[in-house]
């Protein structure tokens, strides 16, 4: 089977899209002949690359093509648009001469959805579209785009490259359930989790960093921590008065990591002594950052359900930890939390709420522990492997299925 993949990231890129390209493509490569084309790395990468109109490289049996994008880093947000328009420019002509029987398209830039099911439809072979972040649901909800003509137009394209798609792979129910909203026949639609490597999940105490562990908990009686963006998704502000109410029960409010909201959240909680901030910390270390908590936070406000669903849930259940998931229970992150036990979920929209459910579980202790426990128990469901597995199933029978359908059609 040949695959032509296309998203703007891919390593040394450390976006989640690059990390994530990566995770389930280069198992694919093994058995099957991979092609994917991207940008020059410009999302903090860990190196650059000079300009050139095209250059191919190997990476773990991938056949990597870079255009020659602009690279401008992602804190230059409008800046990036170039980014993405330059890459769009190149990449569709590069990808018309690609053999292959399916082309995968990602969500970068946020329109690559449109963009795949347009080089398909031009190449005559089956549209897989994997969904990682919805667009333009996200740029509106986000106040990024405002409503109004530029997203109707958008919205309409993509239905159109949605019914276009022969499968349409998703992370979770709630955006399942969005995707069939906008008219796509459920049977058309497969959720394939990110899931979490178990073989290098397990680690024992001594295996653990010990001033990421201090820094992060310092000498709250209750660490509660949210390590990840800080973006427009979150509840934060009901976080924040949460954080206030429980002052004097000792729980921390530890945020690590960076993103769009963090300076207005750090001046904000100028005057909450248990709120800290803390940079993210380099990837060796995140074993060390998943222990260090108590619980974990997962966020999203109220009307991106299904828009994003975070998928470093599989990390923390990895590290047996509970969920907090300040969010609508119709989220993954909360409905999995009831289903499995593993955490507890409170309205992104009740400050009040949070701070009933927060200080009922951490007065429990053997609570805690069974959630816990829980949380091991449904990490063993969410294996990375088997979920490549289940990736690479549907990229088959989709590249098969074409094959037998249509065995005379010219490869552009």
């Amino acid at each position: 089977m040949k695959v032509l993949v296309l998203n703007l990231y891919y390593p040394p890129d450390t976006s989640a899209t690059a990390k994530m390209a990566a995770a389930f493509v280069e198992p694919l490569a093994t058995n099957h002949d991979v092609t994917l084309i991207c940008g020059r790395p410009s999302y903090d990468p860990t190196e650059r690359r000079p300009w050139c109109l095209s250059q191919a490289e190997k990476q773990h049996n991938v056949c990597v093509v870079r255009v020659g994008s602009t690279d401008y880093p992602r804190t230059q947000m409008t800046r990036r648009v170039f980014n993405y328009l330059t890459y769009v420019a190149l990449s569709v002509p590069r990808a018309l001469f690609v053999p292959c029987d399916a082309v995968l398209a990602m969500t970068d830039p946020p329109f690559e959805g449109i963009v795949g099911a347009f080089v398909a439809m031009l190449k005559r072979k089956p549209f897989v579209y994997n969904i990682r972040d919805m667009y333009p649901d996200m740029a509106v909800g986000g106040s990024i785009v405002k409503p109004g003509l530029l997203a109707r137009i958008w919205e309409k394209l993509h239905r159109w490259a949605l019914r276009r798609a022969t499968r349409v792979i998703v992370l979770g129910e709630d955006m399942k359930s969005r995707i069939i909203a906008k008219g796509v026949a459920p049977e058309r639609i497969a959720i394939v989790r990110d899931g979490i490597e178990l073989t290098t999940a397990a680690m024992s105490v001594a295996d653990f960093d010990p001033e990421v562990m201090k820094a992060i908990r310092g000498n709250f009686r209750f660490a509660l921590v949210h390590a990840g963006n800080l973006g427009f998704y979150g509840a934060w502000d009901a976080l924040l008065i949460a954080a206030r109410e429980l002052e004097s029960d000792g729980v921390g409010f530890i945020f690590v990591g960076d993103g769009a909201e963090r300076a207005r959240l750090e001046t904000a909680a100028t005057d909450s002594p248990n709120v800290r901030f803390l940079p993210f910390f380099p990837a060796t270390k995140i074993p060390s950052v998943l222990a260090a908590a108590d619980a974990h936070i997962i966020t999203i406000k109220r009307g991106l359900e299904g828009v994003v669903v975070p998928s470093k849930i599989y990390g923390i259940l990895a590290a047996g930890r509970p969920v907090v998931a300040v969010a609508p229970k119709e989220t993954d992150a909360a409905a999995l939390a009831a289903r499995e036990g593993f955490g507890i979920a409170a309205d992104p929209d009740s400050p009040s709420e949070l701070v009933a459910v927060l200080r009922a579980l951490f007065a429990d202790p053997v609570r805690l522990v069974a959630m816990g426990a829980a949380a091991r128990t449904a990490a063993q469901q969410y294996n990375r492997a088997n979920e490549i597995q289940k990736f690479a199933a549907i990229l088959n029978d989709v590249a098969v299925g074409a094959q037998d359908a249509v065995p005379h059609v010219r490869q552009l």
